[in-house]
């Protein structure tokens, strides 16, 4: 059962074929479905950006897709950054700028959530969105080695997602918790020739 990511970012394929490979689903990326499509993100919710991916991808190929929208959400800053996360500062400055954006905001104020949906359209073009988020703080400083993007500065309990071994951080990750959901969806399709 070959399933097509919309994307062609490794940390998310990687994260996606360990929770989805006890199922026997293969996760390609887009590269290897051979298509090459990039929609502009122009929605107001991680649901609409998630399908905007997903549909422009299904149109192409017309087999199942799932993509997904992510971002961190942090409540002194308004909810940003929010579905801008990825366009929030210039590559490789992420936690950089978020750091800086928040160096009079006190401990007790800086609770932030990661937030992810997941959309997948199966064969048949019928669509669902799964959400998963994940609650913690933004640190004073970068911290850890594993992950991407904010992973460094979001603290979960007394370490950063960039401190956890990546099977710890699927287990609690709120990208990890909506494939979940979507593992439990999907695992009724598995006795199936086609989803």
């Amino acid at each position: 059962m070959k399933i097509v990511m919309a994307t062609n970012n490794q940390n998310k394929l990687r994260e996606a074929r360990e929770i989805f490979s006890p199922l026997g689903i293969e996760i390609l990326s887009q590269k290897e479905a051979g298509i090459s499509v990039n929609p502009e993100e122009n929605g107001t919710t991680f649901s609409e950006n998630a399908l905007i991916k997903a549909r422009a991808v299904y149109e192409l190929i017309h087999l199942p897709v799932i993509a997904d929208d992510s971002g961190l959400c942090v409540e002194a800053l308004n909810g940003a950054p929010g579905v801008y996360s990825a366009r929030y500062a210039p590559e490789g400055l992420l936690c950089e700028t978020l750091l800086k954006n928040m160096q009079d905001v006190p401990a007790e104020q800086r609770n932030a959530k990661f937030v992810t949906v997941v959309a997948f359209i199966n064969q048949k073009g019928e669509e669902i969105t799964l959400e998963g988020s994940c609650a913690g703080v933004i640190g004073f400083e970068k911290r850890g080695s594993h992950g991407f993007g904010y992973d460094p500065v979001f603290m979960y309990g007394e370490k950063s997602f960039a401190e956890l071994e990546p099977e710890e951080k699927n287990a609690v990750s709120h990208r990890g918790t909506a494939f979940r959901k979507l593992y439990d969806y999907l695992k009724s399709y598995c006795t199936q020739e086609e989803i």
